[in-house]
């Protein structure tokens, strides 16, 4: 397809660096992106290189360089840092060492970069570009080089992909390695959780961060911290009285821990450093109790789902296109995600905006996160606007608690008494109804299934009785959290507004489920812990054959008819095949794969994963499959299989879940509360427009609601999926990488776009800092 003009040229490098401008950090999927590299540029027919050690392996030359092949790649998927190495270099600051440079890879005809690393990295590999024709004349000049060389070898492309955990870089919502990164903390604070309220202790949480807060201000709110501190926003002088007078209130309202989160560099409005010591001083002082401080280590982290796939592998193979286009007068660019959407941006329009600005993370993800925080850290004094009731529905999924705290603290912010309904719908008739308080949600972060309970029983049935309610409590707003039977009974409610108007009211949906198959969003509450919780089981079961003899691996996951779980864990994961649903297979291709397991056994390869939805189809069930593999790869390879039922359920809530789910809850109830007020008439609210009754969901890079009875056209209804799945796009990409011979649809690559820094207001400041 696209892979022609690189095919013909060129061969590829591939370098992995860290920034030698800061200190120096290993960062956890750096491996993803490079046998993401390796593997797509071997498809496209390039001879991919690895340049090991960074800038100071490329002026050292000789084993340093080295081909890369496809079996070089293999099991290195979920591995923290980087296994091909990564340095600072003194001599590529220098032109001299620039020249060796160029000499190296023009001995090996290498004129393509791909770049991991933050803004120094990729300043000085645009330098090297920019200089290029200059050095390979030097190099004529000394005799090194023919002019023959010198023109074949006459452009140098370069793109890059950020590594850094500390997502410090303009351009893009979230680095390689910041994902692994919140994990570590994560884990972390939900370890010390228990200690701290057994002893009524306050930690003291500092992070990495030295210029950019992201870290500090995204793991404050997956775990509901009572303060952060980061050097965007540098607190007000006596801030230590306002942060001890909220620790105190906290206490005061029965809870019996504080978490506090410093990032390294936050500072106050003289620029004189906030460590963690001096904020532990400052709570033990104020609190006349035991703070504890500790620092967090996160690097060299194992890789988490939203790293490895959504991220890194991605980026990977949108770095290898990025360079098929290149031409000579091309600007070397940096490939990121915004949303769920590749992008491409000129590399030195980023660098030169993080130079520009002291503090670089003002873009919209952070300010998104800021504004939701603030929302969330403060209690408001109550007031009685409305009444608003959240309920979950349907099967529990991690993120659901973190939703409905974010819901009720936003609802109570904006002035509205706030509704818990037990049990969905099935409470929801019964009168399982009270009111809930600001802390009544505290500590919910962190819970994973449904601490509100949720049952799957639909309101057709009982819609008298729930109308009932609906009068007895008042409900002026209804926020349901729940997967595709969610979906059904906001529809449902929609159809009863005609017969009761107390379903005349505004009705928001928040997508929750593990299966990610509600119409209307790319992504879903919950869906990417159980993906981490596949990844990682999957990992375990891989290395379970380590050192026996070659083995495949059967897997069933969940996700009713939508594939995918089985799609993108088998990506993540690095499987050979995935079975799903929505594309149908016969036995055929069950044979096709077959053989092509047997023929990378043959290759050395001592492990394959094959993963199966768990309704792709109702004849080839995991049983016949796993007894196929066992017969025909006989005397090559052995099998086993396993289900992994509702473990993908189960478990705290991932980092990304907590974020999105927070998030995602803030920004329903602020439209819950514009839909209040814009319906309220005459003493009561009256809603019943197509735009009253909305699912918010995410459409590749914004937070869309969308009228729910426009979405049915969009539903297989008979099979509970839409009718459009963007992840099926990902498909071929898990097959390339399994070294399947098929075609790559590149019309959803990343286009070149500018960067557009917005900067936070003076009037935000600091609001909840």
């Amino acid at each position: 397809m696209a892979g022609k003009a690189l095919r013909d040229s060129c061969t590829v490098a591939f370098q992995c660096f860290s920034n030698y401008m800061i200190k120096y950090k290993q960062t956890a999927r750096m491996n993803a992106a490079v046998r993401a590299v390796v593997r797509m540029g071997i498809y496209v027919g390039a001879k991919v290189y690895f340049v090991h050690e960074g800038y100071q392996g490329m002026v050292d030359g000789g084993d340093n360089i080295k081909e890369a092949t496809w079996e070089s790649v293999s099991s290195m998927l979920q591995m923290g840092g980087t296994v091909i190495g990564s340095a600072r270099c003194k001599d590529f600051r220098t032109r001299e060492g620039r020249l060796k440079a160029a000499h190296n890879l023009v001995q090996r005809g290498i004129t393509n970069l791909c770049v991991i690393g933050g803004d120094g990295s990729l300043t000085g590999a645009n330098l090297f570009r920019e200089e290029w024709s200059g050095l390979l004349a030097e190099l004529v000049q000394q005799g090194l080089i023919d002019e023959e060389a010198s023109q074949k070898y006459s452009a140098l492309h370069i793109v890059g992909m950020v590594g850094s955990i500390d997502n410090d870089f303009c351009g893009t919502d979230m680095t390689i390695g910041t994902d692994s990164a919140l994990h570590r903390i994560i884990e972390v604070v939900d370890a010390i959780m228990t200690t701290a309220q057994s002893h009524q202790r306050t930690f003291v949480l500092e992070v990495m961060g030295r210029h950019c807060g992201y870290l500090a201000l995204v793991s404050a709110l997956a775990c509901g911290a009572d303060w952060v501190l980061i050097p965007e926003m540098p607190p007000e002088d006596g801030w230590e009285e306002k942060m001890c007078q909220k620790l105190s209130a906290t206490r005061s309202r029965g809870s019996r821990l504080n978490i506090i989160i410093v990032a390294e560099g936050a500072i106050d409005r003289h620029g004189k450093a906030i460590t963690s010591s001096i904020v532990k001083d400052v709570s033990t002082e104020c609190l006349k109790g035991e703070s504890k401080n500790l620092e967090c280590f996160i690097t060299g982290v194992t890789a988490m789902l939203f790293c490895v796939c959504s991220q890194a592998s991605r980026m990977g193979v949108e770095a290898v296109l990025a360079l098929l286009e290149t031409t000579a007068n091309t600007a070397a660019c940096v490939v990121s995600l915004c949303g769920n959407q590749s992008v491409r941006l000129p590399l030195m329009e980023c660098v030169q905006m993080n130079n520009t600005y002291m503090f670089v993370c003002t873009c919209r993800s952070f300010e998104n996160n800021l504004k939701t925080y603030k929302l969330l850290a403060h209690r408001k004094p109550e007031s009685d606007n409305f009444n608003v009731a959240v309920l979950n529905v349907g099967a529990p999924a991690a993120g659901m608690n973190a939703a409905v705290r974010s819901a009720v603290r936003v609802g109570i912010s904006e002035g509205h008494k706030m509704f818990a309904v037990s049990d969905g719908f099935e409470g929801f008739y019964k009168g399982q109804i009270k009111e809930i308080k600001w802390a009544d949600v505290g500590g919910w972060t962190g819970q994973g299934g449904s601490l509100l309970g949720t049952k799957r029983t639909l309101p057709a049935k009982h819609i008298d009785k729930i109308a009932e309610q609906m009068r007895k409590y008042n409900i002026n707003a209804l926020l349901m959290i729940g997967g595709f039977e969610a979906l059904e009974c906001l529809l449902q409610l929609c159809e009863a507004r005609s017969s009761y108007e107390e379903f005349c009211v505004p009705l928001c949906m928040l997508p929750a489920t593990i299966s990610n198959n509600v119409p209307g969003t790319d992504l879903s509450i919950g869906a990417d812990t159980a993906l981490n919780a596949i990844v990682e089981t999957c990992d375990r079961i891989k290395q379970s054959a380590s050192g026996t003899k070659r083995r495949v691996f059967i897997i069933e996951t969940m996700g009713g008819y939508c594939g995918y779980l089985a799609s993108v864990g088998g990506l993540a994961a690095g499987a050979d095949a995935a079975y799903i649903f929505e594309e149908p297979f016969d036995i055929r291709d069950l044979q096709s794969n077959v053989e092509h397991l047997t023929e990378k056994m043959k290759t050395g390869i001592q492990r394959g994963l094959v993963l199966r939805n768990e309704n792709s189809n109702e004849n080839y069930t995991t049983d016949f499959i796993y007894q196929l593999y066992s017969e025909e790869g006989r005397g090559v390879f052995d099998c086993r299989k396993n289900v992994l039922g509702h473990m993908q359920q189960g478990g705290a809530p991932s980092p990304f879940d907590r974020n999105f789910g927070t998030k995602i809850a803030a920004k329903a109830m602020q439209w819950i509360t514009k839909k209040l007020n814009e319906s309220y008439r005459k003493g009561r609210v009256f809603a019943n427009t197509e735009d009253s009754a909305c699912l918010l969901g995410m459409r590749r890079r914004a937070m869309v609601f969308q009228p729910v009875v426009q979405l049915k056209d969009e539903t297989d209804f008979v099979h509970r999926i839409p009718k459009e799945q963007w992840w099926l796009k990902l498909r071929p990409l898990m097959k390339i990488l399994a070294k399947y011979k098929t075609s790559y649809d590149i019309s959803d690559s990343g286009q070149l776009e500018h960067v557009v820094l917005r900067r936070p207001k003076e009037s935000e400041a600091m609001a909840a800092i």
